[in-house]
């Protein structure tokens, strides 16, 4: 067999065994074998694979049936303008939080100085490394988790984007180590945000592998948030500000949470698919 022939079967068995997307998956797993972007892969399909490749190709295809995530079993994935090691530590980045980052960045762009920038949750360091990568100025650049795993992951990630100079990390819980107050110019989150009877009713593909630490918002979903814009009044300079990804139907009651812990500023920003998604606010 050719590597065309290799990812027309893996296609037609992911599809019968109801993995979504499959041509895209079978064109991935095809492509990370051969150390290529799936873009170059055309130009690589009359070649003939290893038996090596082919058993890899047979490992990969058997975790998709079972339900493993994509993300998961390639072992990486591309987040803006980075590729991240991707594995059950820690939550896999998502398109929406992309915009997170831009959000960020914008304002970012408006502060003189070395601002201060805390990513709490950071789980991969998607965003915290995005971040950092991308401002073109100075700064101080922390992403926070509770989970050691997802610490190590997110360290191991820094290494491989040459960041591990411009990005630090810490366990912690929540926004609890801090020991000097107002020294943050700016906390960007994308807290567990669903409810926690929701959790169960999730894709098997999310509830049963992804992190449950890393989607349990609570019962309403709000758990985080609020601890964190507690936090956020001790920690924040005046007119530093909170970045929050929301889940669609928390926009009102974000707005209500910010507006009490006396917030101004309050914008509740959509997605690109029209849902409310984010949420920032200013310390006065």
């Amino acid at each position: 067999m050719d590597w065309r022939q290799v990812v027309e079967k893996a296609f037609g068995y992911l599809e019968s065994h109801g993995v979504p997307d499959a041509l895209v998956a079978s064109e991935l797993l095809a492509s990370r074998l051969l150390g290529i972007g799936r873009g170059f892969l055309s130009s690589h399909l009359d070649a003939t694979p290893s038996q090596r490749h082919i058993e890899a190709m047979r490992r990969g295809m058997a975790r998709l049936v079972k339900g493993e995530p994509l993300q998961y079993v390639l072992g990486e994935w591309d987040f803006r303008h980075l590729t991240l090691k991707c594995d059950r530590r820690a939550l896999i980045p998502r398109p929406e939080t992309e915009e997170l980052v831009s959000l960020v960045l914008k304002h970012l762009s408006t502060l003189g100085g070395t601002p201060f920038v805390v990513d709490v949750g950071t789980g991969t360091g998607a965003i915290i490394l995005s971040l950092a990568s991308e401002h073109k100025g100075a700064g101080v650049f922390l992403g926070t988790d509770i989970s050691e795993d997802a610490i190590s992951l997110a360290k191991e990630n820094a290494q491989s984007c040459n960041l591990s100079g411009r990005v630090k990390f810490a366990v912690m819980d929540g926004l609890d180590d801090f020991d000097e107050p107002q020294c943050v110019d700016v906390i960007v989150s994308n807290p567990p945000y669903i409810e926690s009877a929701v959790c169960e009713t999730l894709d098997p593909r999310v509830k049963d592998f992804e992190p449950r630490l890393a989607l349990d918002g609570g019962e309403t979903g709000l758990d985080f948030y609020d601890r964190y814009l507690a936090d956020a009044l001790n920690l924040l300079k005046s007119g530093g500000k909170v970045f929050f990804e929301i889940g669609e139907n928390q926009g009102d009651a974000l707005r209500k949470l910010m507006a009490g812990y006396g917030f101004t500023d309050i914008v509740i920003g959509k997605d690109l698919s029209g849902r409310d998604r984010y949420a920032s606010a200013a310390l006065v």
